[in-house]
């Protein structure tokens, strides 16, 4: 499976659950999570996409951590089952 197959899985079910998964870029600022995700409810998170057993770089682990700080959540995804479970625990927020 390619990270392209994961990250069209993210936009159907973040669609599905009423949501939206941007792609994210940010001119000037390399590393930065592949997709913004907007849940109903308010409620946003970052998402690096990976091909399966692949890892984020030095420097998309530290984008991610600046991202974090500032009380956002950040996830790195390399499977389908991980699309679901940050589904999962996201739309399950947004109801609340």
């Amino acid at each position: 499976m390619r990270e392209r197959d994961i990250e069209t899985y993210l936009r159907e079910q973040v669609k599905a659950v009423g949501g939206r998964a941007y792609k994210f870029v940010s001119p000037g600022s390399a590393g930065v999570p592949d997709r913004l995700v907007l849940f109903p409810g308010g409620r946003a998170a970052f998402a690096e996409l990976k091909a399966p057993g692949r890892k984020p770089t030095a420097l998309q682990i530290a984008q991610g951590e600046k991202i974090r700080k500032l009380g956002f959540p950040v996830v790195v995804i390399d499977s389908k089952q991980g699309v679901d479970e940050f589904i999962q625990a996201h739309a399950e927020v947004s109801k609340q």
